[in-house]
């Protein structure tokens, strides 16, 4: 299987550059054909949640089904294997890990392909310099997190590979899409000005590692400093959950407990995609969607127009039309 897309791209090389970005995205791979189609076992293709396609996976009613796939793995962050077959069986089968999806492209060829989600790693964000900092900076780089501590004296610790420290006037910018933790674990030594910081990110979660007393006083402070009661409840103080925690370890293992158990509610949910560029329009016939500017295959019926995906759809449409815009509600 080569590492080349076709166009010339490299897929490593591509995908350093999307997560450069910050751009999530599907890698799409043949796993097996049934002649005739122009795809092969092995050809990929990288789908950017916008809808571009780098690569080749297969034209005509493949790429559009395939294309529709990408964006709900992508909205899931679980793989799917799609299988595209002539042979009707009733209603589409969608399951978690597998969809089945007939087509009425004359060819008459059917093609499985792999879809693999990749999303940028989630980003863990540490205010403090206290050994807590340094526990929930190990334990959230542990569970695949990116790590970036803040600090306010760089020269007083050490960098440990694969966490970034930064002092807290360059504290990175964070995208709004980026799915970011932020815990404030400064011990009493900066956390106004770090809690502030945060609130001005689009973390997921704010945590204030402090008693309730010192929470209580620290969120008064950032009330009377004109932060909102809506700001103010993005806080959780005290952090972490209640496991009878002690020490300095097991008071950061409470805290990433709390951010895991937030992380795998909200992946329960869907993530909200961006529409793909292209103007589109549904087939009536198969149901793909088909990008409109560039759609070859169209009719008008009743001072409406119809975009279709092949020559087959469109002539079985103008067959009988009322039968498809039945069908489709």
């Amino acid at each position: 299987m080569s590492w080349r897309l076709s166009g010339g791209l490299r897929l490593d090389e591509l995908i350093r550059d999307l997560e450069a970005r910050g751009e999530a995205f599907v890698i799409a791979t043949v796993v097996r054909r049934q002649p005739p189609v122009s795809a092969r076992v092995g050809d990929r293709a990288v789908i950017t949640a916008d809808g571009r396609i780098y690569g080749w996976v297969g034209g005509g009613c493949a790429h559009d089904l395939i294309l529709r796939e990408a964006r709900a793995v992508l909205a899931s962050r679980r793989p799917r294997l799609l299988r595209i077959t002539p042979e009707a069986s009733g209603e589409d089968i969608e399951e978690e890990a597998r969809t089945v999806a007939t087509t009425t492209c004359p060819s008459r060829g059917e093609l499985e392909v792999f879809l693999e989600p990749w999303v940028r790693e989630p980003q863990l964000l540490v205010f403090g310099e206290s050994p807590l900092a340094q526990a929930l900076a190990v334990f959230g780089q542990a569970l695949g997190y990116e790590v970036t501590r803040v600090v306010q004296r760089m020269s007083s610790l050490e960098e440990t590979s694969g966490i970034r420290l930064t002092p807290l006037e360059a504290m990175p910018a964070f995208a709004p899409n980026d799915e970011l933790y932020v815990v404030v674990a400064s011990m009493g030594h900066y956390d106004e000005e770090a809690l502030a910081a945060a609130l001005r990110t689009p973390a997921r979660y704010i945590g204030l590692v402090a008693s309730r007393r010192r929470a209580q006083a620290i969120l008064d402070f950032l009330r009377q400093s004109g932060w909102s009661e809506a700001d103010l409840g993005r806080i959780r103080a005290p952090a972490g959950l209640d496991l009878g925690a002690v020490t300095q370890e097991e008071i950061a293992l409470s805290v990433m407990a709390e951010i895991m158990q937030v992380r795998r509610q909200a992946m329960a949910e869907p993530i909200t995609l961006p529409e793909p560029s292209p103007a589109r329009a549904r087939d009536p016939v198969c149901g793909m969607e088909v990008e409109i500017p560039t759609a070859r295959h169209a009719a008008d019926w009743e001072g409406q127009r119809f975009y279709f995906c092949c020559a087959s759809c469109r002539q079985a449409f103008l067959a009988d039309p009322t039968r498809y815009l039945v069908a489709t509600g």
